[in-house]
This record gives C-alpha cells, sequence and structure tokens, in this order.
C-alpha cells in the first residue's frame, strides 16, 4: 500500500498549511527524493509508479508532496517502508529548501528529453545536491521518450561523466518506470546499509557543516 502527504506551508513555493506537522510522521526505512526544473515529469513518474494505491493527506510547514509506500524487491521476503519525496513547486524558485536534503538516501534526477534546457540545467541540480547529500547514489532520469523513441539512440554524458545509473523513460506510457524506483530503492539500501548517512551526521558535526535540518530552522527563523 501507498500514500501520499501533501505538505504545503512556510517554505518555498508555500500553499494553505493547516495539515498535519512534518514532524508527527513516522520515520521510513528509506528516504528518496526527486530533483530537476519544472515540468521535467517528476509528479508524474511517481503517480504512475504508484498508480491508484495512495490517499492525499496533509503535512504543514513544508511545500512538498511525500509519497509513502512499502516496497518489497524481487526475490525477497521482506519490505522497506521508503518515503518519496517530490518538490510540488519549490524547484520554480532555483534552489530547493535544505530540509528536503535532510537523511535522503537516494536521489533520482530527471530531465525533459524535449526541452534541452532542462538537460542544462542538470549541473546546477548535481551542484546543490552534493552541497548537502555529498555522497548519496543519484539516478538519472530521461524523460517523455513517448514523444519521439529515436531520442533513446542518443547519447547523454551527463550519466558517465559521473558514473550515475541512466534510464529512458515514459511517465505516460509506463515505460521503464519500475525499474527506475526498484534501482533507487537498491541504491537507498546499499547506501544506508554502507553507513552513509550516519557518516554524513558525523561530517556535519565534525566538519562544522551547517546541517540541512538546523540551516533549514535558521532559514524559517528569518521570515
Amino acid at each position: 500500500m501507498a500514500e501520499a502527504k501533501a505538505a504545503g506551508g512556510d517554505a518555498g513555493a508555500g500553499g494553505g498549511g493547516g495539515g498535519e506537522p512534518l514532524d508527527t510522521v513516522e520515520d521510513p526505512d528509506l528516504k528518496i527524493i526527486l530533483l530537476g526544473d519544472s515540468a521535467v515529469g517528476k509528479s508524474k513518474l511517481i503517480e504512475r509508479y504508484l498508480m491508484d494505491e495512495y490517499n492525499p493527506r496533509q503535512l504543514s510547514t513544508f511545500a512538498l508532496t511525500l509519497f509513502r509506500k512499502e516496497v518489497k524487491l524481487d526475490g525477497e521476503e521482506t519490505s522497506s517502508v521508503v518515503d518519496f519525496w517530490d518538490t510540488a513547486g519549490q524547484e520554480a524558485f532555483n534552489r530547493m529548501h535544505p530540509s528536503y536534503y535532510y537523511r535522503a538516501h537516494c536521489c533520482i534526477l530527471m530531465f525533459d528529453v524535449t526541452r534541452k534546457i532542462t538537460y542544462q540545467h542538470l549541473t546546477d541540480w548535481y551542484k546543490e545536491l552534493r552541497e548537502y547529500c555529498e555522497g548519496i547514489p543519484v539516478v538519472l532520469v530521461a524523460n517523455k521518450i513517448d514523444v519521439d523513441y529515436n531520442v533513446t539512440r542518443k547519447e547523454f554524458k551527463f550519466a558517465s561523466k559521473h558514473d550515475l545509473p541512466f534510464f529512458f523513460v515514459s511517465a505516460a506510457d509506463g515505460t521503464n518506470v519500475v525499474k527506475v524506483f526498484q534501482s533507487a530503492v537498491q541504491e537507498a539500501r546499499r547506501f544506508k546499509a554502507s553507513g552513509g548517512d550516519m557518516l554524513a551526521d558525523m561530517l556535519d558535526l565534525l566538519g562544522g557543516k551547517t546541517a540541512p535540518k538546523e540551516e533549514a530552522k535558521r532559514e524559517d527563523e528569518k521570515k
């Protein structure tokens, strides 16, 4: 089963609020975030993956949509509770709220094959991601291939440059959608099993780097 928890409030794009506070939600086993320009298909990709399994609930404080799902990969007996975080319009400001990155285990980074500018902006998103999550795995997704399947013959060097798993996807017809999320969950599990999230917390404390959660609090206090 899966459910979506839509948040609109104090940060980013903002919105109504009045929902369940984010810190009252039970922690998941894994957190996977989506990044990319507006209208590249991030929300459609998640909805295609979940289909009709979720019911929306409101969260306050941050402008985001959190989709929670119990995921069991092929050949496994146990499932993991995974939160998939969608930007809910924050990317329109060209920068995400720092809390969006907090304790993330994997990132699905997307561009739209029909709009070259969204591919060019990958560098900016990747740079911002590494400011807060230096070591988490990233899965690169080229969406909207259903517009012209010949695009799958092209080479996109961003993936090879950064040694990223790469998928041609159509959120419209479902091509490779499940494979993307299975890959992201596998990568997230490996990262967590290696102690990656604990190492990130230690580096924040020892290196004097402001943790995303603390920086988010400071940003909110300025408003």
